[in-house]
């Protein structure tokens, strides 16, 4: 098993549109995305956390730096390009936690957590909308695992 964190040296180097030096992965998912861009043919450019989108916290109203997973270039089924944004997460952060009677930490962290997650999606959303661009979530259900 691949370790969760590191480094990724790509096979195609002149796809990535960064510095190919500081690649940094941080989930197996997030490995598997960047040997999948890197070897697919759809795939023309690719980069990992280039792109800054700004977004106002729920928790503190204060405008923070989101750094989405990827940014990719792929010809689609009508043979054009398309640029899409894309986050890695599991599912279940994807969706608002079911109320619970007792709040316990837990509780409390995964209502900050998604909280968050959508602030920043809905800006990513609005970023990519003015752009011309998609923006996508891939959980564990995309990966097939």
């Amino acid at each position: 098993m691949p370790p969760y964190k590191g480094r990724y040296a790509p096979k195609n180097p002149g796809k990535y549109a960064g510095d190919t030096s500081k690649i940094t992965y941080r989930s197996s998912w997030e490995l598997m995305c960047m040997n999948y861009f890197d070897k697919n043919p759809n795939i023309k450019v690719w980069s990992s956390e280039e792109i800054i989108v700004q977004y106002v916290s729920p928790i503190d109203g204060r405008v923070h730096k989101y750094y989405p997973d990827f940014k990719i270039k792929a010809i689609n089924k009508q043979g054009e390009l398309d640029t899409i944004l894309i986050e890695v997460k599991p599912l279940k952060q994807t969706k608002a936690p079911t109320v619970q009677k007792r709040k316990t930490k837990r509780y409390i962290n995964e209502v900050v957590t998604y909280g968050i997650n959508e602030a920043k999606w809905k800006a990513a959303r609005k970023y990519c909308k003015g752009r011309g661009w998609t923006f996508a979530i891939i959980t564990e259900k995309e990966l097939n695992l």
